[in-house]
């Protein structure tokens, strides 16, 4: 769990930044675009960080 939280930290953030950047190349520049691409990037992040931290653990008890 904990290293889910760790890696959902660095993901997380790293997908909300990527969601505003394409919502600003694509011409979206109202707050609520912005806001909306962040949450999607940030929401996206849990479930990849998921499936990283499980085949994480399990190459790490081999």
């Amino acid at each position: 769990m904990t290293l889910f939280l760790i890696l959902h930290i660095f993901i997380g953030s790293t997908l909300a930044g990527v969601g505003v950047i394409v919502a600003l190349s694509m011409g979206f520049v109202t707050a609520q675009a912005i806001l909306l691409s962040a949450a999607v990037g940030f929401v996206v992040a849990f479930p990849l960080s998921w499936v990283v931290a499980q085949r994480l653990s399990t190459r790490r008890d081999q």
